[in-house]
């Protein structure tokens, strides 16, 4: 498990594989320069309720994975993550969709 730290008060514990996913999004609208809300659900040993923060360039972000290993990422959910990011409501945590097929296994496909 591992945990998203904002501005050194907020913590949330989140999957390293989350984590990464949600690295690779809040790194790429940063690096344009665009600001946004980020919403999660609470864990219910403090409440079970819902924390929303205001992620910016001079935020102090902290990525604390838990394993040694570089997750996997999936495309398809970072593009999903990505699409919520730049909604009027901000990024929030979507299912992990079904990794699209690579070109080669639908080059394989087609023969």
């Amino acid at each position: 498990m591992g945990r998203f730290i904002y501005d050194g008060t907020i913590r949330a514990d989140f999957d390293d594989r989350v984590l990464a996913h949600l690295q690779i999004v809040i790194g790429s609208k940063l690096r344009r320069g665009e600001a946004f809300h980020f919403s999660w659900r609470d864990d219910p040993s403090i409440g079970d309720g819902r924390t929303t923060v205001w992620v910016h360039s001079q935020a102090s972000l902290v990525y604390k994975f838990h394993g040694s290993r570089q997750p996997t990422l999936n495309r398809s959910w970072v593009d999903a993550l990505a699409y919520t990011a730049n909604s009027a409501s901000g990024l929030y945590l979507v299912p992990e969709p079904a990794d699209s097929p690579s070109r080669d296994e639908l080059t394989d496909e087609a023969d």
